[in-house]
């Protein structure tokens, strides 16, 4: 497979509705995680950038705010029915900037389509509620309005679609956006949305895209006065420094941060299906999704067949460069991100780990490594570990597998397996999570659904009406129609 783009055209940062050479004096160089190869270099933006962004945006909003609702939301399909007619390209790009597999490109490009038409739909649900009033001749009205101006920061894993996950929404229901995506993957998470829109007939300022380094803007983005909302994906620990910058400013975020998903075994589970979706929850991207497998926690009844069963099909999965279409596992995104998972890989051996199956390691090209009789103290149980490596523990009880589960400061996703689904609800509902799924893996995620978790794997919810929620706001407007006594 080939890329049908010209990674050198993507130099100029997307302002005011310009490409423009960003004005910092740093550049970055955009490399293929998998050879290494520089893609393009790019001049970075600066603070003057990121403000011109802002009130570029800011001034584009009050006037697409009062578009038609039905004017934005042929706009957003525009996107999606473009989106759908360059998938040759976007795909060559995540696969080369991304390291993604030919199999995560394409569901991402088809998550974005879907993303975009179902928000298409959010421009007519923005409906004015009229309500009773106790003051006689009262009419009160609520008003669903934009926020104004949304900024967006967005990761390097799935950035194409976790990028449109916001920036649709904001766009539909009427703001402004500005959009800061991880440097690793500008192109995939800002730049070709930028054109997408720009190609869409998206009004000159309304979306802005600015590729800089925090080392240089430090959190300008976050506490500029113009952003009235903050969405943020990426690890935990930057979310929470991003959410105190958010309260100290009091602008609202929407935060969705890190994961540490179990999928439990239950001892009725079908072990062959379980082990299929196991495997592909675990390693679809390397792992490196934040509703990858973390903990997979089995029987004892079922330990061995299972361990078994998930081994052989790990030994099908076929390792190396993603432009061969029937690759699964692919790079891993930088040579720290390799560094960091293989110190988790033997300090949880040191700690008394058995190794099922440890590859090579060749550059940032892991192999799979399964972890048996593992501990959920140990260090790869209670960290994310971002990469191809599986964990599985053993518990001797449902009770023990539910306690283990929520032995954990995240929440985002998981997966419960039984061979009685109103057994596998009761014991789901028992996970303290955003999402979880029964007879499924925990990789899920639908335009229509809440996406979000609880504790520290975020706040808020993105899509369907919870989108709505996250970027609009209500306001109270009373009419007096009658002439109102007052005591003086």
């Amino acid at each position: 497979m080939q890329t049908t783009t010209t990674f050198r055209d993507w130099s100029r940062q997307y302002i005011g509705g310009q490409w423009k050479i960003g004005n910092s004096e740093n550049t970055y160089l955009n490399k293929n995680p998998f050879d290494k190869s520089i893609l393009v270099k790019m001049p970075l933006a600066n603070l003057e950038d990121v403000n011109t962004a802002y009130q570029e945006a800011k001034a584009a909003q009050k006037k697409w705010q009062e578009t038609s609702a039905y004017e934005r939301s042929a706009l957003l399909k525009k996107a999606a029915e473009l989106l759908a007619n360059k998938r040759d390209e976007i795909v060559g790009i995540l696969v080369s900037e991304t390291g993604s597999s030919f199999a995560k490109a394409q569901a991402e490009v088809d998550l974005s389509i879907a993303d975009l038409t179902e928000f298409a739909s959010l421009p007519i649900r923005m409906t004015t509620e009229t309500v009773p009033s106790v003051v006689p001749g009262k009419e009160n009205r609520i008003y669903r309005l934009p926020v104004g101006v949304v900024g967006v920061i967005s990761p390097f894993n799935f950035p194409l679609y976790l990028s449109i996950r916001a920036i649709a929404p904001a766009l539909a229901v009427g703001n402004g956006v500005v959009v800061k995506p991880d440097l690793q993957t500008f192109i995939s998470g800002g730049l070709f949305i930028g054109k997408l829109f720009e190609e869409a007939g998206l009004p000159k300022g309304l979306l802005n895209i600015v590729v800089a380094d925090i080392a240089e803007i430090g959190d300008a983005f976050v506490e500029h006065p113009v952003p009235k909302v903050i969405s943020f994906t990426g690890s935990t620990a930057v979310g929470r420094h991003i959410a105190q910058l958010c309260a100290k400013n009091l602008k609202r975020v929407a935060l969705e941060l890190g994961g540490n998903n179990v999928m439990i075994v239950l001892d009725d589970a079908d072990v062959e299906q379980a082990a299929s979706a196991a495997v592909f929850g675990k390693f679809l991207h390397q792992g490196q999704i934040c509703m990858s497998l973390n903990r997979i926690i089995v029987h004892r009844n079922l330990y061995d067949e299972f361990v078994k069963v998930f081994s052989e099909k790990v030994a099908g999965l076929r390792v190396g460069n993603p432009v061969d279409p029937n690759v699964f596992i692919g790079p891993i995104i930088n040579q720290n991100q390799v560094d960091k998972i293989q110190q988790l890989i033997d300090q949880s051996i040191e700690q008394g780990a058995n190794v099922v199956t440890r590859g090579n390691v060749t550059g940032t090209l892991m192999e799979p490594v399964i972890l048996t009789d593992v501990t959920n103290d140990m260090a790869i149980a209670q960290n994310e570990i971002f990469g191809p490596v599986a964990a599985i523990l053993p518990v001797s009880s449902e009770e023990e597998a539910i306690r283990i589960a929520n032995d954990s400061d995240y929440g985002l996703s998981g997966s419960v397996f039984s061979g009685n689904l109103d057994h596998g609800i009761n014991v789901a509902l028992q996970i303290e999570t955003g999402m979880i799924h029964v007879n499924d893996q925990s990789i899920n995620c639908e335009s229509i659904i809440p996406f979000g978790g609880e504790k520290s794997s975020g706040l808020g919810r993105y899509g369907g009406d919870w989108s709505l929620e996250e970027f609009t706001t209500l306001r109270w407007v009373s009419v007096q129609r009658e002439p109102r006594p007052f005591p003086f």
